[in-house]
């Protein structure tokens, strides 16, 4: 019979919660959603993207990942180890003016978050397009792993995401 690892556990989870706030709340539109076992280094992902329903500028990105240490720390019971998913969180949104706007997120971030780890932005621009925008990628690093312990904390961490989607689009 299938026991379903900490990585299925989690991941029907924040699909439940993310689902609801999609189907039942009516506050944000998926716009993508994935779900990989990488074969040839034996690890998972799972990975939603959606926006806010009245706001679709900015996409929020969720990933839960695993790899083979913990999954095999998991199948094997090691008892010296404590196995766990990393959480990431990306948000995508057009920028003009660099300085600024970059400023004025690594502070929203911050506030809301409050994070261990700079949030990290990467910048990209097509060569060759006359365009005045950047593609900003955000990315919030957690600097500790999750497992079933935090699964209370899915919920919370959703409002946070909202708030954050809120105000990245005023900027």
């Amino acid at each position: 019979m299938f026991d379903p690892t900490v990585f299925d556990n989690l991941k029907v989870a924040i699909e439940n919660a993310v689902y609801d706030l999609d189907n039942l709340d009516s506050r944000i539109n998926i716009t993508q959603r994935t779900d990989r076992l990488e074969m040839s280094v034996m690890s998972r992902e799972f990975g939603v993207q959606f926006s806010l329903r009245e706001q679709p500028g900015v996409i929020a990105e969720l990933q839960l990942k695993m790899d083979l240490n913990n999954l095999a720390a998991e199948i094997l019971e090691m008892e010296d180890q404590t196995p766990g998913c990393s959480l990431l969180l990306y948000f995508d949104m057009k920028i003009r003016e660099m300085e600024t706007q970059c400023s004025q997120i690594e502070n929203i971030l911050t506030d809301i978050w409050k994070p261990e780890l700079r949030p990290v932005q990467t910048l990209s621009q097509i060569y060759g397009e006359k365009t005045s925008t950047y593609q900003n990628r955000i990315e919030l690093r957690f600097s500790r792993q999750i497992n079933e312990d935090q699964m209370e904390d899915i919920s919370e961490l959703l409002e946070h995401v909202l708030l954050t989607l809120m105000e990245l689009n005023k900027v």
